[in-house]
Parts: structure tokens; C-alpha cells; sequence
């Protein structure tokens, strides 16, 4: 499994092949899955805004398309000053594809200067899961 360090640098390296040019607003997310390997994904905006896909949603499909199931890690990161945190549908979207119904994805968000870490459950509180322990 990618390091930290690695998987941030994952996010930023793809979120610069982010189609947003109604917003401007850059991000990649990078995704370890529970066997060590990786994907990534970028934004995608489209005129018809309901239709956009985050970044974090576009690893994740990245992901199942090769077969993968259970995500360990996230790292999300967008070209601002501070960091960014997924929003409440990749929030819920990660949690489909959680180890547990506890929510223990490490989720690393970044930005230009900053770094934060939090787990899924600390962003997704009393989550509805696909799983029950």
C-alpha cells in the first residue's frame, strides 16, 4: 500500500487533468484498495451541473471497474490554499465501500499548504451502511 505521502501526491499529480471550466476548481483523489494497489480519479464538470462527477466518485468507479471492493485509504486534494473535504455524496459513496460498517477509511485531505486527516467516520457520523457489525 502507497504511502501517505505517495497517495497525496497521487491526488495532486491528477487533479491537474480536472475538466472544470465552469469552476476552476481543481481536484484529484487517489484511492488505495485493500489489496495495495491504487486508482485515481479527477472532477468532471459538465454544463448540466447535476451531471458532474467528483473526484473522489470518479476513483472510487475507476476502482470497481477493475474489480476492487474494499478501500483502506483516501487522499483528496484540490488547488486551494487549505484543504477540502469530500462532499456528503462521496462521503457516502466511500462508505459503500468500506471495510466495515464502522467507517475506518483514512481519509488525508489536502490542499497548497495544508494537510488534514480524518477517518471516514469522524466525516460520516452514524453513517447508513451496506454493512452491519
Amino acid at each position: 500500500m502507497p504511502d501517505d505521502q505517495t497517495l497525496m501526491q497521487l491526488a495532486r499529480d491528477v487533479a491537474m487533468h480536472a475538466h472544470c471550466p465552469y469552476s476552476g476548481f481543481h481536484v484529484g483523489a487517489a484511492i488505495a484498495w485493500a489489496d495495495g494497489s491504487t486508482t485515481v480519479g479527477c472532477n468532471v464538470e459538465n454544463a448540466s451541473y447535476p451531471v458532474t462527477v467528483c473526484a473522489e466518485r470518479s476513483a472510487v468507479s475507476a476502482g470497481i471497474g477493475l474489480g476492487q471492493r474494499v478501500i483502506k485509504k483516501v487522499a483528496v486534494w484540490a488547488d486551494v490554499e487549505q484543504t477540502v473535504s469530500p462532499c456528503g455524496a462521496c462521503r457516502q459513496v466511500l462508505m459503500e465501500f468500506s471495510a466495515c460498517a464502522a467507517g475506518e477509511i483514512e481519509v488525508l485531505m489536502g490542499g497548497r499548504t495544508d494537510i488534514k486527516r480524518a477517518t471516514l467516520a469522524d466525516l460520516l457520523p452514524d453513517a447508513f451502511g451496506p454493512r452491519s457489525e
